[in-house]
């Protein structure tokens, strides 16, 4: 089963208008952690974010999927369930 980061951070304009996307998702049951980037430096740092918003899709552990921006919602849960 594929998870997720999404990485977000509360200045930033285009991740005000994905976040309900992305919550969405989580209650739909969907496996994506949301990580605030200036609460979470050290997360972002490990996974290398430069730009907001990100989101990184993993299988087993191994990232498989990177997207930056916000996408429409079925396009994110077809990366996600593909």
């Amino acid at each position: 089963m594929k998870t997720a980061k999404y990485f977000t951070a509360t200045w930033c304009g285009p991740c005000k208008t994905f976040k309900p996307v992305v919550i969405e998702l989580v209650e739909e049951g969907y496996s994506i952690e949301i990580i605030d980037l200036d609460e979470q430096q050290d997360i972002a740092a490990q996974y290398r974010i430069s730009s907001a918003p990100t989101m990184i899709i993993e299988e087993n552990g191994i990232e498989v999927d990177r997207f930056i921006g916000a996408l429409p919602k079925k396009q994110v849960i077809q990366k996600l369930t593909d």
